[in-house]
Order: C-alpha cells, then structure tokens, then sequence
C-alpha cells in the first residue's frame, strides 16, 4: 500500500524540519531532503499539531494523486477537516487524482498564543503585483501583515539571494511607508519534492506546472501556518488570480483557499468578484486618493523593477493605461509606439500563453471597446484587438518530442535508474516546466 510517514517535526528558534519517509513507490517523487521552513519570528511555542501544516499541506496532493495514505503523529483538527474539503475539489476538478486518508494519532485544537497589543490580526499575501495590491488596498484598513515567500518563484539558496533581497527590499520600503508589518518565510519545498519527477508524471494532465495547477493555494496558506499561530493572525488573504466566470483548472481557487484553515486562522480567496481591469481601477483610486508614487513589479524576467517588454509587462502597461493611469508613472516605461511591438508578438507567437492570459487579454479588450483611443498608434491597437481571434494566440501545441520522451523515459525508469539520471532531468527542468507569472 502506497504511504507517507512524516515524522514530528523539531523546531529550533525560527525553523521546523521535518523528515518524510515514503513508501518505495513513491520515493521517486522525493529528493530525501528534509522539508525546512524558515520564519523571521520565533516558531519554539508553536504547537506540534501546527508546525506539521507546512509539510502536510505541499505532501497531501501528492499523496492524493497516487491513492496513497498518510501518517502524522499528531495534527491540528481545524487543518485535518480542511484538507478534506480541498481534497474534495481537487478530486472534482482532476480524474487522475486518487484520493487518500490522513492518519494520525491525535487531532488537538489548540488556543493562539497571545497577540501582541499593537500587531495585526490579518495577513496578505504579497509581492507588490497586481493581484496582491488590490487587495491590499481593499484590505487596507486591517493594517494587514505583508506575507512573502522564498521558495516558491524565488529559489532557495545561493542562486536566488539576489531576487530575494530585491523583493525583501520592494515589500519593506511598502510596508514601512505605510506603518505595516511584514513576515518574510523561506522554504526548501521544491527541493524536498523532486518536481522534475512530478512534472514528468503529471505535465501531461495540466496546463501550467504541477505547483501552479495543482498545490499552490494550499501549500502556500500552509506555509504561513506557523507564523500565523506565533502572531495571533486570525485572517490570511491571498489574492485571486482569476475571476467568476474563468472555470480553468488552477491551484488556487476559492473552492480550495477559502477551505484551508487551522487553530485560530481562516483563510481567504481574495477579490474573485473582480476582473483584472478591474483590479487595477481600485488600484487607480488608491493612486488618486493616497498613493501617486505607487510602483507596481509583475515583470515575468527581473525582481529589480520590470523589463517593459515581456508579455506581463506590456500587459500591465496597457491595464493602467485603461484605467486611466500613466505606466511609466508606476514602474512600467511605455509609449504609444509600443502598441505595433504587442501586436506584432501576439500575432508571431513571441510569448507562450496559455488560457488564462487569452481570458486577461479578453477582460482588456472588453474595456478596449468602452475606451476613446488617445492616439492614432492606440487607435490601431484597440481596433485590431477588437477583432482579433484570440483563442488562435493561445499556445495549444504539443511540447516537443524530445520533452516528451524524457518524460515518458522518468516515469517508467526503475527508481534506481531515474536516480542516476536525475541531474540531467534537473538541468532540463526549465526546458520541462512552464509557471506563468499573473
């Protein structure tokens, strides 16, 4: 029988480790490394049945997606009862997810610790993009935590020191302009997870990456489940990618965040009833009323600021413009000649995109036949959008042969075998997966 065995997690000032024993079936999806995360507060006092979150919540759907059971020591009740409720629509949203049962020797509910007298009692999760913002200036009045995380688009270790201070630096210089706090947490979970192998098992049932299809809003909230306790957060947001009315298969959705809970926290899928237009008019106000300096950072290829010319980029740009905002005013250099540069990648197939860009471009263009053009270069472009097809930009086509094969090759190899290839999947891994930015 398929199973994961997590051992009691051991906390030591600001981090948990915990070690994940699979059965050996399922050790191909694991690298062997324990799962450590990272806080900037003491997690000490933080309950056992509480520290085991991060881990169960980015092991679960694994587990799930081979039928296999799991085995704690001792869990939160609250998170044992919502993981139920996520495996439930996750089943519902994938066939090839199986299902399987949680176990453990005792569920406790335990009391927060006690909230300092100053702090918040509401968290968001932050990078400083779209998404995030707007819901922080519909949450703004909670004064809520900033959450951001290492580990996720930010690679651990060495390789993504820079990217992190980048963003450490962006979210503490808006969070000290606004007299907010900040929680900074760093994971090794996609170290710990092989997700080479999880690609090459599962890439052909999703659209995205196995993360942002399948695990991102559970393992995510997760994350935050040690800090939440030790600071007394009793309301964790994160923002919506997508909005009612998009039924795509995605990691993070209100059917899976609005489940995720634990001792003292509830979770939130923030701003769903909102497009992305619309997202960015309530940033617009925020800017008119409070914040004409506001910078926004969505840049799919730097954490510096962003390059002006990728597909976000250039998408942003064009969103401020139609809710009445000058891009170059909010981190984005944009001119009216750039509207032949769009036209000319979208119709040559410059960037990979998938069905949720064609439904962001879409929410663009209904705005597009509401606008004035200020320009003739504008002109052009909202009258090409108009009519332009958009579901022939979207990238249907088949990755190539060799991806495939490689695939197809780790799934099938004996476990001994994909080992000793591992490092040359590993290299190819940016070749194998695809994580768009929103």
């Amino acid at each position: 029988m398929s199973s994961i065995v997590i051992d009691s997690p051991t906390a030591e000032g600001d981090t948990v480790e915990c070690v994940v024993r699979p059965s050996a079936d399922l050790a191909r999806f694991f690298t062997g490394k324990p799962f450590t995360t990272s806080y900037d507060c003491s997690i000490e006092d933080v309950p056992e049945s509480v520290l085991v979150i991060p881990v169960l919540a980015n092991v679960c759907p694994v587990a799930w997606a081979n039928g296999a059971d799991v085995y704690v020591e001792t869990v939160d009740a609250t998170f044992a009862r919502a993981l139920e409720d996520v495996k439930a629509s996750l089943l519902e949203m994938y066939d090839f997810l199986e299902g399987g049962t949680l176990y453990a020797k005792e569920t406790t509910t335990s009391e927060p610790l006690e909230r300092a007298a100053d702090a918040s009692d509401s968290a968001l999760l932050f990078t400083g993009g779209v998404d995030s913002t707007s819901s922080y200036v519909r949450h703004r009045e909670e004064s809520p935590t900033l959450v951001s995380i290492r580990g996720w688009t930010i690679s651990p270790g060495e390789a993504g020191e820079t990217d992190w201070q980048h963003l450490q630096n962006r979210v503490t210089g808006f969070a000290d302009e606004r007299d907010l706090e900040t929680a900074f947490i760093e994971t090794n979970t996609l170290e710990a997870l092989d997700h080479a192998m999880l690609l090459a098992h599962y890439k052909r049932f999703v659209d995205g990456a196995w993360y942002s299809s399948v695990g991102h809003g559970l393992g995510l909230l997760g994350l935050c489940a040690p800090m939440a306790y030790a600071r007394g957060i009793e309301d964790l947001y994160v923002a919506a990618t997508h909005w009612d009315g998009i039924d795509l298969e995605w990691g993070s959705r209100p059917d899976i965040d609005d489940y995720v809970r634990w001792s003292g926290t509830r979770c939130h899928h923030d701003a769903y009833e909102l497009t992305r237009q619309e997202r960015l008019d309530a940033i617009a106000d925020y800017v008119e009323t409070d914040a004409p300096d506001l910078q926004l950072q969505t840049c799919n290829v730097r954490m510096d600021g962003n390059c002006g010319e990728c597909e976000k980029c250039y998408r942003t740009a064009v969103g401020l413009r139609l809710s009445g905002l000058e891009p170059s005013d909010h981190g984005y250099d944009f001119a009216d000649t750039e509207y032949a540069a769009i036209r000319t990648a979208l119709e040559e197939g410059q960037w990979i995109l998938g069905q949720d860009e064609r439904y962001m471009w879409a929410d663009i263009r209904d705005r597009v036949r509401e606008t004035e053009p200020d320009s003739p270069e504008e002109e052009s472009f909202f009258e090409w959008l108009d009519g332009a097809d958009l579901e022939a930009l979207v990238d249907n086509s088949e990755p190539p042969l060799s991806h495939r094969l490689f695939r197809a090759g780790a799934r099938n190899a004996p476990t001994p075998v994909y080992n000793a290839a591992y490092p040359v999947l590993k290299s190819a891994k940016g070749g194998l997966d695809r994580v768009r930015g929103r």
